[in-house]
């Protein structure tokens, strides 16, 4: 996630390279062949190039409304996973008899492990080692480990209710928490997997450059390096808002714009641990970089 201070324009500008060099390209080219004697009878009203740009802006809009909506909705269901890995842990405090300080931990240990493994999977990075510890020490393997996690706080909660330390009510409270976990990470993974349509980048484009086309047409001949220049800059820009668009549809995709979910992970993970009274609280880091991840 971009933080509040500086931004690296460079990293935005790698993002674009290859188009700006092929606009720029082709903007000297039609730029060069608006100075042919015979284009140069050519001359369209400018109203039809504002017209082809006005439906290329309206387009971009949806598009960039529709992305950030996805960045936005990610964020507020981790938003949620932060609120219920809280309140997971605080129910089990107040519902264990006193003497159960492992059962305790090991609904803390399992739920932090599980927020870093959700993120870890959504982004398709191997987990770190932390995870990698707790899974082989407890012997947990499956495809979707973060579910088989959620398996085992709902197995836990079975046993406890078994042995009478729990009561209906205090099990029905507990599995809702779990529930709303696993809603949680199914929208995460809805919008992982749900591409965003191809053909409409490709619409898009395609009106670029039908309008970086016509424009010099639309342009005074007299001034080539200006007429260049304008045939350059307005779709770079267009190019500019298309890519923000792309960017920001992926809120897992291990980027500077991704929602932080490694940041949340250590929060929850701070927080759980002075819930529980553990004395090994790890330290945030501050973060000297323009993004968190």
């Amino acid at each position: 996630m971009l933080l509040n201070k500086k931004i690296s324009v460079w990293y935005f500008i790698r993002e674009i390279k290859f188009q700006i060099l092929f606009i720029a390209i082709f903007a000297v080219a039609i730029g060069l062949l608006d100075m042919l004697p015979w284009f140069q009878k050519i001359s369209l009203p400018l109203n039809i190039p504002a017209l082809l740009g006005t439906a290329v802006s309206l387009l971009l809009a949806f598009r960039t409304s529709q992305s950030y909506e996805r960045w936005w909705e990610a964020r507020t269901v981790w938003g949620a996973i932060v609120n219920d890995s809280r309140t997971l842990v605080r129910l089990i405090i107040q519902f264990m008899p006193e003497g159960k300080n492992q059962t305790i931990k090991d609904f803390a240990e399992r739920q932090i492990i599980w927020t870093y493994a959700l993120g870890e999977s959504l982004r398709k990075l191997p987990f770190s080692t932390k995870v990698k510890q707790y899974l082989d020490q407890h012997n947990v393997s499956a495809v979707n480990i973060p579910n088989a996690l959620l398996d085992e706080h709902s197995r836990q909660i079975r046993e406890i209710t078994a042995s009478k330390e729990l009561t209906d009510f205090q099990q029905m409270q507990l599995n809702d928490i779990i529930t709303r976990l696993c809603d949680s990470m199914g929208k995460c993974e809805r919008l992982k997997n749900t591409v965003f349509p191809r053909s409409y980048s490709v619409l898009v484009h395609i009106l670029i450059y039908v309008f970086a086309a016509i424009l010099p047409f639309g342009l005074d001949d007299s001034l080539l390096a200006v007429e260049i220049m304008i045939t350059f800059l307005i779709p770079v820009a267009f190019v500019a808002i298309e890519k923000t668009s792309i960017i920001m549809q992926d809120p897992f995709e291990n980027g500077p714009v991704d929602t932080p979910m490694t940041s949340l992970a250590q929060t929850i993970e701070i927080n759980i641990r002075q819930m529980i009274g553990d004395q090994n609280v790890p330290l945030k880091k501050e973060n000297t970089s323009y993004y968190e991840m």
